[in-house]
C-alpha cells in the first residue's frame, strides 16, 4: 500500500502542446502494472481548454469546482458544473474545459493501455470554444 500525503506532489504546467490557456496539474494517481488508473485533478483558469483527443479505454470526469464545458465533434459543447460526472467512450473526440469567463476544476480519470492514456489531436479552434452550449 501507497499513501501519497497532501501537499507532498508538485503542482504542474499543463503540457502546452495539448492545452489552450493556462491549466495546472495536480498527480492523484499513476497505477502501476497491472493496474491501469491515472488520475490527475485538473484546474482550468477562464478559456483554458484541452486539444481535442481521445482515450484507448475512455475516460471519466468529476467536476469538483467552477463552471466548464465538454464537447464532442460536430456538436455544441455541454456545460458542466460541480458534481457532474461525465463519461467519455473509448475512442470518442472530445475537449474539455474552463468556460470564457469561469474557471473549473475536475478529476480526470483514465486508464492504460500499452502505457498510454491519450492520443493527443489538433487544438480546439475558437470558433468550436465559443459555440453557444446545448
Amino acid at each position: 500500500m501507497d499513501i501519497f500525503a497532501a501537499g507532498t506532489r508538485p503542482t504542474t504546467p499543463a503540457n502546452p502542446d495539448y492545452f489552450t490557456g493556462t491549466v495546472w496539474m495536480d498527480p492523484l494517481i499513476d497505477a502501476p502494472d497491472p493496474a491501469r488508473l491515472h488520475a490527475l485533478r485538473v484546474s482550468f483558469e477562464p478559456g483554458a481548454r484541452t486539444a481535442w483527443h481521445t482515450h484507448p479505454l475512455g475516460q471519466t470526469l468529476h467536476v469538483l469546482s467552477g463552471c466548464g464545458l465538454v464537447g464532442l465533434r460536430d456538436a455544441p459543447p455541454r456545460v458542466i458544473r460541480p458534481g457532474d460526472t461525465v463519461w467519455i467512450p473509448l475512442g470518442v473526440e472530445h475537449w474539455h474545459g474552463a468556460g470564457p469567463e469561469t474557471g473549473m476544476t475536475h478529476l480526470a480519470m483514465q486508464e492504460k493501455q500499452d502505457g498510454s492514456t491519450s492520443s493527443w489531436l489538433e487544438k480546439v479552434a475558437d470558433p468550436d470554444y465559443l459555440r453557444q452550449p446545448d
